[in-house]
């Protein structure tokens, strides 16, 4: 029997290995993986030189160059897949319901003989072993939440206030702009704070459902937004509270999504 291995780090691939030598030494691992790549051309190179395909494909689920469903998209699987990961049992039950048995990261002596024993009663006379092809992998997908995932937004910030230090909650913050190289936000009372972050990271953290990046300099709330108007070259003029000393237009590229993003 025959083994393919897609694991991304080191530590588990040796784990697994040492634990399927002393479990069922006659299956034989013939190839390790370490991304969705390199496992499409293993299988890939596997099949035009002729050699059989592998009994078992070990799978783990997060690669470091994406999901490992994405290896379904790219070539064919023949092979029974058993999946590694770190998800909640409650999570994995869709793995259950389509054949599919789990191995629970850090994988343990009792789970591999599960799941190898599994292994060998599909294939018993009589019985075929389903293909990774054959799977529903949308209904998995669906039950681990992977398609929609809510991530995860920056809930505080921890700022100085002369000797201090603060720790500020977004629902607190009216607005984050730029000055002179410098990134501030001022709360809803107007007070002014500096953080260590660009716009660019800001932006990648912040809620998009409760700020938006108006310009290159400037983010908003919807708090905060208490007039806006039509501006030359299709843009808007905003008022802001508190008051910013500065021009707050959105520009033109951003304009139309600024005022769906503001009738939500």
């Amino acid at each position: 029997m025959n083994i393919l291995i897609v694991e991304d780090e080191k530590l588990a691939v040796r784990k697994l290995t040492k634990l399927l030598e002393e479990t069922a030494p006659e299956l034989e691992v013939r190839g390790i993986t370490p991304s969705i790549a390199a496992t499409v051309e293993w299988i890939t190179e596997n099949r035009a030189n002729g050699q059989p395909e592998p009994d078992i494909i070990f799978l783990d689920i997060e690669l470091a160059d994406g999901q490992s469903f994405e290896i379904f998209n790219r070539v064919q699987i023949q092979s029974t897949v058993i999946f590694t990961t770190s998800y909640d049992e409650y999570a994995l039950q869709a793995f259950k319901v389509n054949s599919i048995d789990y191995l629970l990261k850090p994988v343990q002596q009792e789970d591999l003989q599960r799941a190898i024993r599994k292994f060998y009663d599909l294939i018993a006379p009589g019985k075929t072993a389903p293909a990774a092809s054959q799977l529903n992998l949308e209904a998995i997908l669906k039950s681990l939440h992977l398609q929609s995932a809510v991530p995860e937004y920056r809930k505080r910030f921890l700022v100085k206030q002369g000797a201090r230090l603060l720790s500020v909650e977004t629902s607190e913050i009216a607005y984050f702009y730029t000055d002179n190289g410098l990134t501030f936000f001022k709360n809803h009372q107007g007070q002014k704070f500096v953080v260590d972050y660009k716009m660019d990271e800001l932006d990648k953290f912040l809620d998009p459902d409760r700020f938006f990046r108006v310009n290159r300099a400037l983010i908003v709330t919807h708090q905060s937004v208490t007039q806006m108007q039509a501006y030359y070259n299709h843009r808007l003029a905003l008022t802001l509270h508190p008051t910013l000393d500065k021009e707050t237009i959105v520009s033109r590229e951003r304009a139309h999504d600024f005022k769906v993003w503001m009738g939500k």
